[in-house]
């Protein structure tokens, strides 16, 4: 039985434990509120940051030559800044290392003087009193960084940037192209294999609370991948040479520019594409936008005499001629549809061959053996052998013109039979003649080896595209034909290399006016061969952009016989081993 006296003890403890439980029941309602129900929105209410930190920048890819050599590449520069107040509120304290005295270590890193470093800080307050920014030097080497950094003066300040170098100057600097100010690729090589060279930046990510704390454990780092390294068909080498011999040759013809193009036969690789004016990424400032460009890939010209070849070629396959087939030709002479076609000298009408008329680069003689096929035939080998095609996707290349047959008239019946009428650039040039002396197999050009990831993955340029665009034949009888016009023709003492036999042909454009015309008495010039003709081996092209010393092809003989020359040189091709067969005859 319960008393009065132990009731009152056991209803307080009764009532104290309610008042508990009922004050647990809140928190646990609350908890619940915060944690499950209303957890999103207290969280996001709770952070000042989620998931953004400081991006973490990749490093662009480098480029190279055939052999490794460096021609593009990325180091991180610095940029050094002085805070002109900190400098004065320190000298009032006594600092550790006055101002003088430290003006001088740091223009003995960053090549100046320490009057000149005073004046920077000396000027800035001078226009005002709380100046806290001056610059002090850009782009800052690591070892000049590091020297600065040890000094540990507080008002010194520097910030890491990368910057794009190019450490062959203008060695193929038209070929590797440039980066505009904020890294973006502009031109060549850069813009071409950007999905390469490119890097794919990092992120270090956290979360903060609202007192600019970060939460422990909520870290995350995603590195930045580098980009790779492109490689490239070209020989630095070779290329420095060609540039400085055809910057000689085009200023001593008094030319606008000029170009040299090497492609490998029996692969389609272009070895060297050198020009004048030779683009230096490292100053584009030196020279006008209009020269930013390569003239190998952005220039498209009526290739002339150059193109007869591909013209014999269409008569040999499609009318069943032979070097040895003959027409009657004039110098002058005027054709049933009212055409005039004119050669470049004046002659009695010669009975000429076939090879003749390419040895004395005949406009009539082959205007009458292009004629000997269709039109339609003619087109579709010009196509065959490239003409308005592109070569390797170079960023902005031109591809020249070819005009459907519909639109050829009477004059350009003939015209087109001789290199007019149609525009080609030198690379198509080179890939025209590459198949002639590869045994009429057509390869594509290439200018690109292989792109190499971060992780040392190599990946092969995809395979040049390989066509039989004429026999073996055509191919064999063009070749002894063009051989015959570097022993007979005109420019045959000026283009000898010693130990090999070389084939050639020239061409002679007239420069259009801009007004439908073409300018008088200007031309763009070239000449092109390969050797050795017992073995082809490589591809010479050279042009000349409106020669005024010499104004016919005859000015490229020189820079074409050196250029040959050297590339044989490099390659240590093995000079001819098998004689040269018997002339042939240019009239019957």
């Amino acid at each position: 039985m319960t008393t009065r006296a132990t009731r009152g003890p056991r209803r307080r403890t009764v009532v104290a434990l309610a008042v508990i439980l009922s004050v647990l029941a809140v928190f646990v309602v609350r908890l619940v509120d915060i944690q499950v129900v209303s957890a999103d929105e207290h969280v996001n209410d709770s952070l000042k940051h989620i998931g953004k930190g400081d991006s973490i920048s990749g490093q662009r890819g480098t480029i190279v030559d055939a052999s490794g050599t460096v021609l593009a590449s990325s180091v991180m520069v610095y940029d050094a800044e002085l805070s002109p107040l900190v400098i004065t509120e320190l000298e009032k304290k006594d600092p550790k290392v006055p101002w003088d005295e430290a003006a001088d270590k740091i223009a003995a890193v960053t090549g100046q003087t320490g009057d000149e470093v005073r004046a920077l800080v000396a000027n800035a307050l001078a226009e005002n009193a709380e100046s806290q920014y001056v610059q002090l030097k850009k782009s800052l080497t690591t070892d000049q960084y590091i020297e600065l950094r040890d000094l540990k003066l507080a008002y010194l300040h520097m910030t890491a940037r990368e910057t794009r170098v190019y450490p062959n100057g203008a060695v193929a600097g038209n070929i590797v192209g440039f980066l505009d100010g904020s890294g973006k690729a502009q031109a060549g090589i850069e813009k071409m294999e950007q999905s390469c060279l490119a890097p794919v930046n990092g992120e270090e990510s956290y979360r903060i609370g609202k007192d600019g704390v970060v939460i422990p454990g909520s870290e995350r780092t995603v590195n930045a991948v580098d980009g790779g390294t492109v490689q490239l068909t070209i020989n630095s080498d070779l290329n420095w040479y060609l540039q400085q011999m055809i910057t000689e040759e085009a200023q001593k013809q008094g030319a606008k520019g000029g170009t040299v193009t090497v492609v490998e036969v029996k692969t389609g690789k272009i070895r060297a594409a050198a020009e004048w004016p030779a683009l230096d990424p490292n100053d584009l400032g030196s020279m006008t936008a209009d020269d930013w460009g390569s003239e190998i890939f952005h220039h498209d010209f009526e290739p002339g005499s150059t193109f007869k070849a591909i013209t014999a070629a269409a008569a040999m396959e499609g009318a069943g001629l032979t070097p040895l087939s003959t027409v009657s030709a004039s110098s002058r002479e005027k054709f049933p549809n009212g055409a005039v076609i004119n050669d470049a000298f004046s002659h009695a009408a010669y009975n000429y061959t076939l090879a003749g008329a390419l040895i004395d680069s005949s406009n009539v003689a082959l205007s009458k053996f292009g004629t000997t096929v269709s039109p339609e035939v003619r087109y579709d080998y010009l196509q065959r052998f490239g003409v308005g095609k592109d070569t390797i996707g170079f960023p902005t290349e031109v591809s020249g013109t070819l005009h459907p047959v519909s639109e050829w008239d009477n004059q350009s019946l003939y015209t087109t039979t001789f290199g007019q009428f149609f525009t080609v650039t030198a690379a198509q040039v080179a890939g025209a003649y590459q198949a002639i002396a590869n045994g009429g197999e057509k390869i594509d050009l290439s200018l690109i080896e292989s792109c190499t990831k971060p992780d040392g993955t190599v990946v092969a340029a995809d395979a040049p595209k390989h066509e039989q665009i004429v026999t073996e034949q055509t191919a064999a009888d063009l070749t002894r034909m063009l051989e015959n016009v570097a022993v007979q023709g005109g420019n045959a003492e000026r283009i000898q290399v010693p130990g090999y036999r070389v084939t050639s042909k020239t061409g002679t454009a007239q420069v259009p006016d801009g007004k439908g015309g073409y300018k008088a008495g200007v031309y763009y010039t070239s000449m092109v061969g390969f050797a050795p003709v017992d073995d082809p081996q490589y591809v010479v092209v050279v042009t000349l952009d409106e020669p005024t010393k010499v104004v016919s092809s005859v000015a490229t003989a020189s820079a074409f016989q050196k250029a040959m020359t050297q590339v044989m040189k490099t390659y240590r091709v093995m000079p001819s081993s098998v004689p040269m067969d018997e002339l042939l005859p240019k009239f019957e």
